[in-house]
């Protein structure tokens, strides 16, 4: 590559810092360790339907021992066939799960059907019990490594080194996106960006330095040993461009990420079509009035109506208190903007004192919101069991009833208020489509903290990629966010 004007000399790389965040290195250890889980997890299972079955006094047959031991052993190729063990994979998305789960039920299938086809008496208990167990204790460490694999990150460890191949807003963006979330494992080392327009004059793009454009970028990637080159969405690399890009960094082992145009959309609604020769990216439209969303409906009712079962008493216990410590009703009923811009009279305990709404606009100038919400992290009007109650979310537990009367959904964008929502522009009004959530992506990924652009990029997220799996993953995620307490004011 030839030598820039103005531009910086390439960084030094230290060899142990390459060795250490390599791919190439850590994810063939990774993988041994997950098949020795996957194998552990079976033998787990196994053992456990033995001793039940001997505890019960049940005959266990010589052949029967041998046919569970042969399910033990090969229940980790069962989890490779499946793709289990495949790199991308590893550390986000539902793919590892899904192929865990696809893998033990498709063994199931395989033996229940073969059994019967061939007249082979086999203990039941294997297909009812053993291999089942054998999924959940595997979903299980899964999980624990995922969350293991996501500390080490945090810490900066095995991570991909990425070369940022675009406009500057738009490497901006990409850095920003993993300094936030370093559980992702990317580290964007160095940037390219178009000689000449917005290049020539830049030495560094929010600390990441800028070593050339996009005719250097093989020359980068070998530069500062990265692994990893994401191209972003920009008119000069047009498809002859992109395949000489890819020519060029395909002796070098990275991999290359394109993020196309349209952003914020995941991959079930993308698919790839040749047509005319041409590989053409179809976008399907979000399922927003179909026979998915009545799905969700009746799961979000059956849910709120265990969970209004459940916590009756503990609600019962939380009105008691406010109403103990502080004068005024326990329950707090506020306007807010629902499906479509339809008002709603949303439920929450309250945790404030009887009057904040008179005493907010006092406050206006402490407001560290940078939107239109308004946010102050030590607001004088909490009563001490309100910051309890909002701490860990407590005091939208009577959102369930708005629940229940179709009003909210269990996941969806935060419920606005009509203030906030006569301040939104075309985009953001885009959140009104959906019903809106006692829980969401915003909540598990910062709640108070984000800023009010990331926030609006959540909403719009989720409103362009739901799935009833994808509000699965949020339940899950939101235990954990509530328990943390972070963010929460």
């Amino acid at each position: 590559m030839e030598a820039r004007a103005g531009l910086p000399e390439p960084p030094v790389v230290p060899l142990d810092v390459v060795v250490r965040s390599s791919p190439s290195m850590w994810t063939a250890s990774y993988r041994k360790v997950l098949v020795a889980g996957d194998l552990l997890s079976a033998v787990i299972a196994f053992s456990v339907v033995e001793l039940t079955r001997l505890w019960v006094g049940a005959f266990i047959p010589l052949y029967d021992i041998y046919f569970g031991l042969a399910l033990t052993a090969i229940w980790p190729l069962t989890m490779g066939m499946a793709g289990g063990y495949r790199k991308r994979a590893h550390g986000e998305g539902t793919a590892e799960f899904r192929a865990v789960t696809e893998g033990g039920v498709g063994l199931i299938a395989v033996v229940a059907i073969g059994a019967y086809a061939t007249q082979t008496m086999i203990a039941r208990s294997y297909v009812m019990a053993m291999l089942p167990l054998a999924i959940f204790l595997t979903l299980l460490f899964r999980h624990q490594m995922r969350k293991r694999l996501h500390r080490a990150r945090t810490n900066g460890e095995y991570m991909r080194r990425v070369v940022a191949v675009g406009h500057r807003a738009s490497v901006i963006d990409l850095v920003m996106q993993f300094r936030r979330q370093p559980y992702h494992g990317m580290r964007v080392v160095a940037a390219c960006l178009p000689y000449g327009a917005d290049g020539e004059q830049m030495l560094d793009v929010d600390g990441v330095p800028v070593l050339g454009d996009f005719g250097d970028v093989p020359a980068i990637v070998d530069m500062v040993a990265a692994d990893t080159v994401a191209v972003l969405a920009c008119p000069e690399l047009d498809g002859t461009a992109l395949r000489r890009l890819a020519w060029g960094i395909e002796s070098r082992g990275a991999d290359l990420f394109v993020a196309p145009a349209l952003m914020d959309v995941a991959g079930p609604r993308i698919s790839v079509r040749p047509v005319a020769g041409m590989p053409l990216l179809h976008v399907e439209h979000p399922d927003i009035n179909g026979i998915r969303q009545a799905v969700k409906s009746a799961f979000d009712k059956v849910v709120a109506s265990l969970a209004l079962f459940i916590l009756a008493v503990p609600m019962l216990v939380i009105a008691v208190m406010i109403r103990a410590t502080s004068p005024g009703k326990a329950l707090f009923r506020q306007t807010r903007v629902g499906r479509h811009g339809r008002e709603f009279q949303v439920l929450k305990f309250r945790t404030m004192v009887a009057d904040a709404e008179r005493l907010k606009h006092v406050l206006l100038q402490e407001n560290e919101s940078d939107g239109v919400l308004f946010k102050m992290r030590n607001d004088p009007r909490i009563t001490g069991v309100g910051g309890l109650l909002r701490r860990y979310s407590l005091d939208e537990l009577p959102q369930l009833l708005n629940v229940l009367r179709g009003e909210m959904s269990l996941v969806g964008p935060r419920p606005p208020l009509p203030a906030e929502v006569a301040q939104y522009g075309t985009d953001v009004r885009r959140r009104l489509v959906v019903k809106p959530g006692m829980t969401g992506l915003w909540q598990v990924s910062g709640r108070s903290d984000l800023s009010w652009e990331e926030s609006v990029r959540l909403d719009l997220r989720y409103v362009e990629n739901w799935s009833l799996m994808l509000d699965l993953q949020v339940l899950w995620k939101t235990w954990s966010a509530v328990t943390r307490g972070e963010g929460a004011y």
